[in-house]
């Protein structure tokens, strides 16, 4: 149902009378009257009785009446919404960001971008590159924190801001933990934890060690960020963590696993959907990421 239809009807149901309501709409009285029937038609009932002295609605026509207020208030207050989240004012802010960019980067951003938009709600959502991808090309959310090691997509924007090492961890009393340097073959022994749904970066578990001459280990589980925590603690498992996450490690009695060669390094940084028109929060946002960065 076009809206130039309802819009004439909400004219002729506040004036009771077509020639008043087409005048308040700078349209002829003709081109009015043709709308009306347009609606009558497309709802399939009569909508209003014709009197001497203008028009009443029906009973039909007092439903889509009621029903066409609400709907015109609606979008009146998405207008207005639309409006304010142009201008920074209101609104919802969408940010996916990985495990690293949750406990590390974004703490301080999101503190600062809530200063400057106290009335704007940031909804932090976290997951990894087969999540968030799919999620930000959805429009789902409004950009992603997350490595960039993704195929590069023609609706979507990658801005490299930092460099993300990968270190091996442990528990404490892991049999490889203290022993120095230890070799791929060494580590090739032990079952791995992933992240849930990290298709990235269980290939780079299985890379590092075809690098090596060696088959990929077994992967034993797949779980959030705190699960694999939580079941390194318990067993003789290896993870892979961020190196900018070990402080957290640490404290929850984690240890980093010396090894030979790179494990996972991979650019950085923030992703969003290619546009003509930016909205001001979102330009904000990875304005004030920057600079927490390079700061």
């Amino acid at each position: 149902m076009q809206s130039r239809l309802l819009r004439h009807f909400l004219a002729v149901v506040e004036r009771k009378n077509i020639t008043a309501a087409a005048d308040d709409l700078h349209i002829s009285q003709p081109a009015l009257t043709r709308s009306i029937r347009q609606l009558e038609t497309t709802v399939g009932v009569p909508l209003f009785e014709r009197l001497p002295t203008g028009v009443a609605l029906t009973g039909h026509g007092e439903v889509l009446a009621r029903r066409a207020r609400l709907m015109d208030l609606e979008y009146q207050h998405a207008l207005a919404e639309i409006g304010a989240m142009q201008h920074g004012l209101a609104g919802v802010l969408r940010i996916g960001a990985g495990p690293v960019w949750i406990t590390t980067f974004l703490p301080p951003v999101v503190a600062a971008f809530h200063k400057q938009f106290p009335r704007v709600k940031v909804r932090l959502t976290s997951g990894v590159i087969n999540t968030l991808v799919p999620e930000l090309l959805a429009g789902e959310i409004d950009a992603m924190c997350a490595n960039l090691d993704f195929a590069a997509q023609s609706e979507i924007v990658k801005e490299p801001l930092v460099t993300i090492r990968h270190s091996v961890v442990a528990h404490a009393g892991h049999p490889l933990a203290g022993r120095g340097t230890v070799s791929a073959a060494d580590m090739a022994k032990f079952s791995w934890l992933v992240l849930a749904n990290d298709q990235v970066g269980t290939n780079r578990v299985g890379s590092y060690f075809v690098a090596n001459s060696l088959e990929p280990p077994n992967i034993a589980v797949e779980t959030v960020a705190l699960g694999i925590v939580k079941i390194l603690l318990e067993g003789d498992f290896l993870a892979h963590f961020p190196s900018r996450m070990l402080p957290d490690a640490e404290r929850f009695g984690l240890v980093s696993i010396p090894h030979e060669g790179t494990f996972w390094e991979a650019e950085a940084g923030i992703a969003y959907r290619r546009t003509n028109r930016p909205v001001r929060t979102v330009e904000s946002f990875k304005a004030i990421l920057r600079a927490s960065i390079s700061g």
